[in-house]
This record gives structure tokens, C-alpha cells and sequence, in this order.
């Protein structure tokens, strides 16, 4: 979530409803206004709601800049003070609104719960927010145009991705499916939890259709799950040759999937990362590490593999990385 852009655009936005009308000129100059100086647009307990998270969002990761200098005792103290004061902060954000849906969602997700209790909970803010409005798709047919109709998509998301790492794998596919419908640009990356979904359920029809609707929008995901699909069929030729594209697309991909290292809890949703790089194999590996331990021998296939070994091991000389 880009918080301090998503600001803006609130801010700006509520500002034009009260001016009245305002030409798309005008509007794109009261958006520079806002983004010169957001906190003097501040004007509702709604927007100080989302001010005060985006601030507590942003402090948060600036406080694990440094998490590479510490042990790991120290790592894991240090981590759980910072998700307490992230917490905390959403308890003052909820006290300026108590609508802020993203809040709630951070709040959830802070608490860092196992799958089975942290879907509840989400299902519990959902069936709130449910209640309080219906969301509507607008004038262009794609819900994350409208900045104010984000919180409900990234829900969804976090939905997603936690029956996906609860083995709820016909629930992540369905609620993954809802949020490509509802939002076609697929800002948040429904179109990934339902690509390693479609691989768990052996669905090979509706990942080729997923596939099919991607073209040219490869990803770490898409390869990863095309890779375990083929593998679990038991097609391992093509298998064999899904997982060179996989550790080709990316780079240190092989080393993502033999080596996997720890991935913070998405707050809220799936941080942007840079298209082939290392960061998202990372994550797919992340997503997909329920998945994975579900396939006997997967890893030990991949790793019998001497140029899949080999490229894993020479990334992790080049960027010295255990091995």
C-alpha cells in the first residue's frame, strides 16, 4: 500500500465534493497542493484515521531498517515491540474512526495469529464491514479506482492469502476469483493466491485459463505454481522444464526455493517489488511454502538437479548468502 499517495488522493477527493465541480485540470492541481503539504487537507476524523496508520505504517518499517545487525534473540524482540507499537497505533486510529478499515486490518494482522484465528477474525471484519456499506464498482467498472473502495480489496486479500496458508484452497481460489472480478487491474495480486490455489487443487484447466489471461504478465507465482502443478500430475518432463523457467525468470530464484529465508507479515498487503527480481521469488516461495510442504520430494527433485543446484549455490557466493 502506497499510504502517503492513497492520502492524498482521499484528502484531495473529499476537498472537490465540497468545492462542487471541478475540472480534471483542477483536480490534478489540487492533488499537487495535497502532495506538497497532506496534514493541511487533513479535515475529518476519517482522514486523521488513515493519516495516523499511514504514519505508523511507514514507522514500522523504518525501524527494521536495521534488522540484518541483529541476532536472532534480538531480531525476535525486536520485532514484536515494533508490531505492539504498530498495534497500538491502530487502537489510536480507531479511536479517531472507528470505520478506518485498514486499521482493523493491520490490527488483525499485528497480532500475527496462526491461519485458523487470524481468518476469523478477517471474516469478522468483513461481515462488519459488509453491513456498513456495499461495495460498488463505480463508473469504470474497476474497484480500485475509487481510492476510498482499496481497504475493502485489500481485505479481501489478506483473506485470500490466509486460507491459502490455512490449506483452504477452494476458499482462496473463490474469494481470489471475487477480487479479480471486482477489481480487473488486480492492484493487490488476486491473480497470484489463485495461481498457487489452482497448482494445490491440481486444476490444471483453470490455471491454463489463468494463464491464458496473463499473457505476458509472467511471474514468479504463475511458474512456481505451474511447477508444482506439472509436478503433482506427474508430468515431470514438462515439470522439469516449468522449473527452468522458473529459476530463469527470476533472479536468485533457485535460491529463493532451496533456501528460503524469513518474509515479514504483509502489512497490510503484498509490498511492491520490482518485476524478475530477488524479492519476488522470496515472496512466491513465501506464499507457496504451505503448498510445498504438502509435496513430498519436491524440493529434493528440484535440488537433484545440477543446474538448479548450481545456480542457487553461485547466488548465494555472489550475494554472500549461507548456503
Amino acid at each position: 500500500m502506497n499510504g502517503r499517495e492513497e492520502l492524498v488522493l482521499r484528502c484531495a477527493q473529499r476537498r472537490r465534493e465540497k468545492i462542487g465541480t471541478l475540472s480534471d485540470e483542477g483536480f490534478a492541481e489540487l492533488c499537487l497542493a495535497v502532495r506538497e503539504n497532506p496534514s493541511a487537507f487533513v479535515d475529518s476524523p476519517e482522514q486523521a484515521s488513515f493519516a495516523t496508520l499511514v504514519g505508523a505504517l511507514d514507522a514500522f518499517h523504518r525501524a527494521g531498517a536495521d534488522d540484518d545487525l541483529l541476532d536472532d534473540e534480538e531480531f525476535r524482540a525486536a520485532r514484536e515491540r515494533r508490531l505492539q507499537t504498530l498495534s497500538a497505533a491502530c487502537d489510536q486510529a480507531l479511536s479517531q474512526d472507528g470505520g478506518c478499515l485498514d486499521a482493523r486490518l493491520v490490527q488483525v494482522l499485528a497480532a500475527d495469529l496462526d491461519p485458523d484465528d487470524r481468518l476469523d477474525a478477517l471474516l469478522e471484519i468483513e461481515a462488519k464491514a459488509d453491513a456498513a456499506n456495499e461495495l460498488t464498482l463505480g463508473s469504470t467498472g474497476d474497484a480500485w479506482d475509487d481510492v476510498f473502495t482499496r481497504p475493502r480489496l485489500r481485505l479481501w486479500d489478506a483473506i485470500a492469502r490466509t486460507c491459502l496458508a490455512g490449506g483452504r484452497y477452494h476458499m482462496a481460489l473463490d474469494v481470489s476469483r471475487g477480487l479479480m472480478a471486482a477489481s480487473p487491474k488486480d492492484q493487490v495480486g488476486g491473480r497470484l493466491t489463485a495461481a498457487l490455489a489452482l497448482a494445490r487443487l491440481e486444476d490444471e484447466e483453470g490455471f491454463n485459463e489463468l494463464d491464458a489471461r496473463l499473457a505476458g504478465r509472467e511471474n514468479s507465482w504463475l511458474n512456481l505454481g505451474r511447477t508444482i502443478l506439472l509436478y503433482k500430475l506427474g508430468r515431470m518432463n514438462a515439470a522439469r522444464r516449468a522449473l527452468r523457467g522458473y529459476g530463469e525468470l527470476c533472479e536468485g530464484a533457485a535460491y529463493a526455493l532451496l533456501r528460503p529465508t524469513f518474509v515479514e507479515i504483509y502489512l497490510p498487503d503484498r509490498p511492491e517489488v520490482p518485476a524478475g527480481g530477488f524479492e519476488e521469488a522470496t515472496f512466491a516461495v513465501h506464499e507457496a511454502e504451505p503448498i510445498i510442504a504438502d509435496v513430498p520430494d519436491f524440493i529434493a527433485w528440484a535440488d537433484g538437479f545440477p543446474w538448479f543446484h548450481a545456480a542457487g549455490e553461485a547466488y548465494a557466493e555472489e550475494h554472500g548468502y549461507d548456503w
